[in-house]
């Protein structure tokens, strides 16, 4: 499969969402690991979300520094099939700015992921210290690691000894409030050979109901030498540069409002302006790659997944939502999106984050 053409990225000075400052800030390119980025401003990964799918209707719309995968499995990854796996999955023009994130509990099995993961061409691998989700916790993955902070070292130290490509952290504050472990952790992160860090400034049981707090990512960047990006609730423009102007950090990821507005990625950054026509081409876009990418019965269920962030762009999003829920193939998609999703729709300044999921 070849990817979509990406869209071209006019200037248009008119555009409430562009900013030469942070346009200039965002197009600057970095070094990670050796390897060069042509901007940053970069897709987080989310489960369930960041698949095969919805990466190539990202590439469409174009602009984004850096593209992240769905979490995988570090005990799947070493014997799943691309062919197959809903999960580990990718396209081959995608590889050379991709990095797949790996979530596992021991150096061992993290190891032998990751040598998977270098084997197939990826940019990078990137470590999950992050997901809180109970199966995830249960395994003594993903934010787990950060209560044993000599066993999320030796993880990245293992990594970094197996593997040539970029290694990634993405982590949160940790299970308390207080930065200071997450600050000592940064430090021992970046001597074990992380190339960069990407920090959510969230304690890890929190679902996402309280806001992140933003300037414990200046206490990150300021502990280490390496790039840091901030991550967390940044939703518009002014979002992002309040985000690089009060942490100093080198980037910023987004999550959440990247699955809402794909194409944030080239109006913050090139001055891109969509017209109205662009909320029912996104579905109408999505709803091809599902169809190509996964089985009816999984691509329906990951439409759903997506419809939360979609919907919560609109004033009415509850009501879309609610139509959207009875489609039972991507044919239906398709009709409800010609016959409900209109030029001239209301829209909300900012996505409602009471629809997205927690």
């Amino acid at each position: 499969m070849t990817p979509i053409t990406s869209l071209t990225a006019p200037m248009n000075k008119s555009n409430p969402d562009y900013c030469h400052k942070l346009a200039a800030q965002l197009s600057t390119p970095i070094y990670i690991g050796g390897k060069i980025i042509p901007n940053r401003l970069w897709l987080a990964p989310m489960a369930g979300l960041t698949h095969s799918a919805f990466r190539q209707v990202l590439n469409h719309y174009g602009s984004c520094g850096l593209v992240f995968t769905e979490m995988c499995s570090a005990k799947a990854v070493p014997t799943e099939n691309p062919k197959v796996s809903p999960v580990f999955k990718w396209h081959k023009w995608e590889l050379p700015g991709l990095v797949c994130q790996l979530a596992g509990s021991t150096p061992e099995e993290m190891v032998i992921a990751a040598k998977r993961v270098e084997q197939e061409g990826f940019f990078g691998v990137d470590i999950n210290m992050g997901c809180s989700a109970r199966g995830m916790i249960k395994r003594e993955a993903g934010a787990a690691l950060l209560k044993t902070p000599e066993k999320a070292v030796a993880v990245v130290e293992a990594v970094r000894e197996a593997v040539s490509i970029p290694v990634f952290v993405k982590f949160r504050t940790g299970w308390s409030k207080e930065i200071a472990p997450a600050v000592a952790l940064s430090k021992r992160l970046e001597e074990a050979g992380a190339d960069c860090l990407v920090f959510h400034p969230r304690v890890a049981p929190d679902k996402r109901t309280r806001p992140p707090f933003i300037d414990h990512i200046r206490s990150i960047k300021e502990a280490v030498t390496i790039p840091v990006f901030g991550n967390g609730d940044v939703t518009t423009p002014q979002h992002c540069q309040n985000m690089l102007d009060r942490t100093g950090c080198d980037g910023v990821s987004v999550g959440r409002m990247a699955v809402a507005r794909p194409w944030l990625f080239a109006q913050w950054t090139s001055g891109f302006t969509p017209d109205e026509t662009i909320f029912q081409d996104y579905v109408l876009r999505l709803a091809d790659a599902l169809e190509q990418d996964f089985d009816p019965i999984r691509g329906i269920k990951r439409f759903r997944l997506f419809m939360a962030y979609y919907a919560a762009n609109f004033r009415f999003g509850h009501s879309l939502q609610a139509t959207f829920s009875t489609a039972k193939s991507m044919d239906d998609v398709r009709r409800m999106a010609k016959e409900y999703i209109k030029p001239g729709m209301a829209l909300s300044q900012t996505p409602n984050m009471n629809l997205y999921s927690p």
